[in-house]
């Protein structure tokens, strides 16, 4: 929406930009709470402060900052090491910064986990889908290494963990992790395998941890986001496999290596991107699904589709949530 390029009336302003009755222009200064730093004014530029006027809006529209997490799927874990969490990015933290979009309909791209390995032991497993929205778009967690001494991790998000060498102890690199890189990094590379044992699968804040001897590395720890108002969360390591113990998922939904006989393992948690955790005795775990959350001013209109994704509201803002694939409308 804009303002009309002639005939510019103060409701003008207000059917563009909202605010109360009654109406003041003294509310409009650029960056403040109802005109977004980035409105394209072309008869502007519309004053942060100072004296301010009636025809500096004209033309000018309305956008929406708009802020984001996407989380991408995490990987499946392989025989041994654990899956690597799905990338991690938002703009809900510094250094980055919200977008500013206008009205419209927006295509949102959530991604599965990544399949364990199953009743294979020696395979890797698969990496996780990537999800989008607007232009931005976070990896998959990488698949854990298998019980072969050439399976490494698979790169990703973050990295899975490496496998397990059978014969004499050598390590098995896990995958790297921020691949495809960016700034700031969506994550972190996976620990190393060695015999009897299978590295960590990478978390968003650090890397998966190393194996030793006849325990499995543990997934490395996710990254917390308060975008829906409460603290959670995501991006956690799967844990590798080991002989006597298995590793620990990653904090954020990595899931749980298990042990020689499969006590302990477990997938990434949904919506998490939690890698999932190695295992021997049936295979590796499957990774858990991403998850896409935006946030924007209640000024705005926000419907989300379909059914199964949600909009609430936290404080003086509205959070779309999209546990799948799905389209935000911004009105």
């Amino acid at each position: 929406m804009a303002v009309p390029s002639t005939n510019v009336g103060l409701s003008d302003i207000q059917t563009t930009f909202g605010g109360s009755n009654p109406i003041q222009i003294s509310e409009y200064y650029l960056g403040g709470p109802l005109v977004s730093p980035a409105t394209p004014a072309p008869n502007g530029p519309i004053p942060s402060s100072g004296q301010i006027s009636i025809g500096q809006f004209r033309g000018a529209a309305s956008v929406i900052a708009t802020d984001y997490l996407i989380v991408a799927g995490g990987g499946g874990a392989g025989g041994m090491g654990g899956g690597g969490a799905g990338g991690h990015r938002t703009s809900y933290s510094a250094p980055a910064t919200p977008m500013s979009l206008s009205t419209g309909a927006y295509p949102v791209t959530v991604g599965g986990g990544g399949s364990g390995t199953g009743g294979s032991s020696a395979s890797n497993g698969s990496d996780g889908g990537t999800s989008t929205f607007n232009g931005i778009t976070s990896a998959g967690g990488g698949g854990g290494g298998g019980a072969n001494s050439s399976n490494s991790g698979r790169s990703g998000g973050s990295g899975g963990g490496g496998g397990m060498d059978s014969g004499a102890g050598a390590n098995i690199p896990g995958g790297s992790g921020n691949s495809p890189p960016v700034s700031p990094p969506q994550g972190s590379p996976g620990g190393s395998g060695r015999r009897l044992a299978g590295g960590g699968g990478g978390g968003a804040s650090n890397g998966g941890s190393n194996s030793n001897p006849n325990n499995g590395g543990p997934g490395g720890g996710g990254t917390a986001s308060t975008i829906t108002g409460t603290p959670t969360t995501k991006s956690g390591g799967g844990g590798g496999t080991g002989w006597s113990n298995g590793g620990s998922g990653g904090s954020g939904g990595g899931g749980n290596g298990a042990n020689n006989v499969g006590n302990g393992g477990n997938s990434g948690s949904t919506n998490s991107g939690g890698g999932g955790g190695g295992n021997w005795d049936s295979g590796g775990k499957s990774g858990g699904s991403g998850q896409v959350i935006i946030r924007v001013p209640n000024s705005a209109g926000v419907s989300v589709s379909p059914g199964s994704n949600s909009v609430s509201t936290t404080g003086s803002d509205r959070v779309a949530t999209f546990n799948t694939s799905g389209t935000l409308t911004l009105s």
